[in-house]
């Protein structure tokens, strides 16, 4: 089965988001008085073949754990949709 993931990976609270402070002075500069609390995260989408959800969902969080968060510092989740071939469209 292919699935399509969604994953998105934010600093952890604690951390300071010194890229997120940046953009919220711009936004102030610009007029926007009513932004708070910015943060900057990574949105990663990709397409992973597996026997099943559970498998592709802990073979995704290997794969986060090991590549794309740093889990010190950051948190992850994702959203995994099944992907349907022409094939099975048709059916």
């Amino acid at each position: 089965m292919k699935y399509h993931a969604r994953i998105y990976v934010t600093l952890r609270s604690s951390v300071l988001d010194p890229a997120g402070v940046a953009v919220q002075s711009g936004l102030k500069h610009l007029g926007y008085e009513n932004v708070e609390q910015v943060r900057i995260g990574k949105y990663i989408e990709l397409t992973i073949t597996a026997e099943s959800e559970d498998a592709a969902k802990q073979q995704l969080d290997i794969i986060c754990d090991r590549l794309l968060a740093n889990v010190v510092i950051e948190n992850y989740c994702f959203e995994l949709t099944e992907v349907s071939t022409p094939a099975e469209a048709k059916v």
